[in-house]
């Protein structure tokens, strides 16, 4: 078999990457070992949160599928921070874990240039530090130009309770250890990560009378910037709220020695922002309480994912610490709660285009890379599988600047900073972010998804026609004003208005909202376009001040420095810049910057450095 392209893994981040190869026009293969568990949601089947519904947002901008496969398999929607600044809200929804995954099934198979092989790659093909193909485990050799790994926690991974470990991925399927055996006879250094998931619970045996009701907003909302809402706003599934206690913490803490996490069992590195419940409890003594969140999985199911709530404990805790919250008094366990531990690459061996250092032509996705979270991994599987493609084409690879998007701050912190622990992306992560808002994403990088190849031409006409809608409203708002007395009227003399104002003087206004201006207007514009507007000239010195900063950094983005530059010969830097330096390799002065142990000083002595032997550059 030959192919332009494998991507191996059909978990979301290889989803992508096959999706954007083969749209592209490149002959794709991607395999997995199961077919039935493409697409899958091992642990929450959510999509979105802070800073993540953005991500998702921007994969759609892109030309990516994660957004609109969400909008298809809605269970509940809604925007996280609406009372905040617009530049931390994000879309978060509760995916039907069912039909998720057979819709995306059904547009791979629908997909030309992709075929889906069931096996399992079991080493690599690798001549002269060049990928050129795989080996199966059902003695497969399957030629290849490029190669994307996406492996999920697969990789020479264990599943993890109590004091018991067994050699397993998630389902209780075959792990895979060759492939990680191959990694490491190529060169690449692996890492060793841990995840957790909760018990899913019987929905007939929770009271939830007992609990908080969690509804989604009573407005439409979509992850796709393209298309219109679908789904029905009164049939959107609740999701609950209880919580731990004094009793909770106590079984907790007198059972500790029986968790996997605290015997000593687990070597994998957990992720700091979603920790297990036994690591709450622990690391937080003085909180009364942990907030537990009781969320529907399926729409006709009876399965429950208790959120907030991963654990290791052996089974006949996990019931007692359940039955001491409200609502949980009776409740009924269908899965228990584990621990997973499993290999990843430590992402310093990657390139910015998401292609390994020392193998040409492979490329990782996922949280093979050390990421956590099914978005982040759909983020990286279309940057590879966009690169891989480029990379054919004999054209210059995508890198998203850190001010372009959060898949770009994602991979710079990858890439810079390496990881100790699985990566979670956070809007406090981006010092850009009033630029990379929910609502911009389809202005951001729809330019770009057309030229890679990924933008059809029905997206791309919505597109401009929101474009000449937003310039449209900005004129009207610019060559428009109001009398004193319209205004008075108007507010019935509840704002302070002395005389004739222009529109957009008054919707810089704290008090005034642009549906005031459209009101007085007598002018109806879509609530997309009309918040859009509204947050650019609201905070139009805001995002100039943003921009300004924007342009310094680009400055030190531009300063490139010399591929063969010996940093042995740069003297009075700190040693443990040096040897950062000389793993990472960076490409220009800013990402330099960017690299973890990296101090000012460090940077001043490289450009000296720079400025007198390579005075040219």
């Amino acid at each position: 078999m030959k192919y332009d392209i494998v991507v191996v893994g059909g978990g979301h981040a290889g989803c992508e990457a096959s999706l954007a190869s083969a749209r592209i026009g490149y002959k794709t293969l991607l395999i997995t070992s199961n077919i039935h568990n493409i697409a899958d949601m091992p642990c929450n089947p959510s999509i979105g949160g802070s800073a993540k519904g953005i991500v998702v947002r921007e994969i759609d901008a892109l030309g990516g599928e994660m957004g609109i496969n969400t909008d298809k398999s809605l269970l509940q929607i809604k925007m996280l921070n609406v009372k905040k600044g617009p530049g931390v809200r994000s879309l978060r929804a509760q995916a039907d874990k069912t039909k998720y995954p057979l819709e995306m099934i059904k547009t791979l198979q629908e997909t030309k240039n992709l075929t889906i092989l069931e096996d399992q790659v079991s080493d690599l093909i690798v001549e002269e530090a060049t990928i050129k193909g795989v080996k199966t485990e059902k003695n497969n050799i399957i030629k290849s130009k490029k190669v994307i790994l996406t492996t999920g926690t697969y990789l020479n991974s264990s599943i993890l309770v109590a004091h018991s470990s067994k050699k397993e991925g998630p389902h209780g399927e075959k792990t895979s250890l060759k492939l990680s055996k191959s990694l490491k006879e190529n060169g690449l250094e692996l890492i060793r990560l841990k995840t957790g998931t909760p018990p899913r619970v019987d929905k007939n045996s929770i009271d939830f009378t007992k609990m908080k009701e969690e509804t989604g907003d009573n407005y439409f909302l979509t992850f796709s910037n393209f298309y219109d809402a679908k789904y029905d706003l009164e049939k959107q599934m609740p999701c609950y709220l209880t919580y731990t206690n004094e009793k909770t913490h106590k079984i907790i803490l007198d059972n500790l020695d029986k968790c996997a996490l605290y015997s000593g069992l687990i070597k994998g590195v957990g992720p700091r922002y979603c920790p297990s419940i036994e690591d709450k409890i622990v690391k937080f003594k003085d909180k009364e309480r942990h907030q537990i969140f009781i969320e529907p999985q399926r729409q006709d199911g009876i399965d429950y994912y208790v959120g907030g709530f991963s654990t290791t404990m052996p089974h006949e805790i996990q019931e007692k610490l359940l039955k001491t919250m409200d609502g949980l008094e009776n409740v009924k366990i269908l899965h228990y709660g584990y621990a997973i531990e499993y290999d990843a690459v430590n992402p310093t061996e990657l390139n910015f285009s998401l292609e390994t250092k020392k193998i040409k032509g492979l490329y990782l996705a996922g949280q093979i890379n050390g990421t956590s979270g099914y978005e982040e991994a759909a983020a990286q599987g279309l940057i590879a599988g966009i690169n891989a493609s480029l990379s054919l084409s004999g054209k210059e690879p995508l890198i998203l600047k850190r001010n372009e998007a959060y898949i770009g701050v994602l991979i710079d912190d990858l890439i810079n900073k390496g990881i100790t622990e699985p990566y979670r992306l956070l809007t406090s992560r981006a010092e850009f972010r009033l630029l990379l808002r929910h609502d911009n994403a389809i202005y951001r990088l729809t330019e770009i998804g057309k030229k890679v190849g990924l933008i059809n031409e029905e997206k791309y006409k919505i597109y401009k026609k929101k474009i000449k809608k937003i310039k449209e409203l900005i004129n009207l708002i610019e060559t428009s004003s109001f009398t004193k007395k319209e205004l008075n009227e108007y507010y019935n003399n509840k704002i302070n208005i002395t005389s004739k104002t222009k529109a957009i003087d008054l919707l810089k206004r704290p008090e005034v909202e642009i549906k005031d201006i459209l009101n007085l207007l007598n002018k109806k514009y879509d609530e997309e376009i009309s918040s859009f507007v509204e947050i650019s000239i609201k905070y139009k010195g805001y995002i100039e001040k943003t921009e300004k900063e924007v342009e310094k950094l680009l400055k030190l983005e531009n300063k490139k420095i010399p591929k063969d530059i010996d940093y042995n010969k740069v003297t009075n830097i700190a040693t443990e810049a040096r040897q950062k330096f000389e793993v990472v390799r960076p490409e220009t002065i800013g990402q330099a910057s960017r690299i973890s142990g990296v101090n000012p000083s460090d940077i001043t002595m490289l450009l000296v450095y720079l400025k007198k032997e390579y005075p040219y550059e």
